[in-house]
């Protein structure tokens, strides 16, 4: 499932539509978002650099994280960013994303592209066009957008403002796809669905161990809440075109620097306690209740018997 999502974002988007875009939501009690945002981009940075994806260009927005921190990242994925000035930038909005640090000497390279007001998103807009129009020309060849953490632009913007933004990304004509990564627990209901109306994709990163209804940890919990903070539950719902929704469901588990998705099975007891209901009835009849079943005399059960008593009388 993980899988498709990032050939989604690989295959990017078809003529006259546009891009498929992916919202990755967590919240504190399974904090793997940030995980998966980075194996998705690294998956997409492989396959820009392979010829194998639509866009031939990728820009980052960086507010969680340093442009150094990225460059680190992707060259311990194996991703050669020898060339990385050809195929990707990185719009810094982590160093000084309000320009008060103006006379200090901030973090620069040939990937890296400062932003000191973050709260201009018009301005934002353009310069990830412009600088993504600088990978890849102003033809029809497209790049890719990702932005890692959407929760800070609505620190400093307000819901529509940056919901535009990504919507005037999506219907680029050359943005080919899109993702970000959303901290559902710092907002409101409307605030997360309008960033999932926004998405072909939504990916939630949830516990596999919840505590509700009053059940309080105690002793014998402490093991199942720190699996809670190695795996995790990955839903993923996809819009189709026709408007169908499909929904799937992996474990995902984070391994020191590593993520792994492995499919849910039946013999896992842990993922399927979390999704079979429980209920507080029996569902199967007893011995005694089916033989009770079996004595009761249906009105239509001896109607051949009955016709042909009254054909003799």
């Amino acid at each position: 499932m993980a899988d498709s999502i990032c050939r989604a974002l690989r295959d990017g988007a078809l003529e006259g539509e546009h891009a498929p875009a992916l919202t990755i939501k967590d919240n504190i009690a399974s904090p793997f978002g940030f995980d998966v945002f980075s194996h998705v981009l690294s998956q997409l940075s492989s396959n820009i650099l392979a010829g194998k994806s639509q866009s031939r260009g990728l820009v980052l927005v960086a507010f969680r994280r340093s442009p150094s921190f990225y460059v680190d990242f992707l060259k311990r994925k194996g991703v050669d960013i020898s060339s990385s000035h050809k195929w990707i930038q990185i719009l810094d909005c982590y160093s000084d994303p309000l320009g008060w640090k103006d006379g200090f000497s901030l973090e620069t390279s040939n990937v890296a592209s400062s932003c000191k007001n973050v709260k201009d998103v018009h301005k934002l807009l353009s310069t990830i066009i412009e600088l993504g129009q600088g990978l890849v020309g102003q033809g029809k060849v497209r790049f890719s957008a990702a932005i890692d953490s959407v929760s800070e632009m609505v620190r400093h913007a307000s819901v529509s403002s940056v919901s535009g933004l990504l919507s005037n990304l999506r219907s680029h004509d050359q943005v080919s796809s899109i993702f970000w990564l959303l901290h559902s627990d710092l907002h409101e209901d409307r605030v997360t669905a309008a960033f999932e109306y926004l998405s072909t994709m939504v990916a939630s990163v949830e516990p596999l161990n919840q505590f509700g209804n009053g059940q309080r940890s105690n002793m014998n919990t402490f093991p199942l809440l720190e699996q809670s903070f190695a795996k995790g539950k990955f839903h993923v719902r996809f819009k189709r075109r026709n408007g169908r929704v499909r929904v799937a469901c992996e474990e995902v588990r984070v391994e020191q620097s590593d993520v792994n998705f492995t499919s849910v099975s039946s013999d896992n007891g842990m993922i399927n306690e979390g999704l079979i209901p429980k209920v507080q009835f029996n569902l199967q009849l007893s011995e005694k209740e089916r033989i009770d079943r079996a004595n009761v005399v249906l009105p239509f059960e001896h109607q051949g018997q009955m016709l042909a008593k009254l054909w003799t009388d």
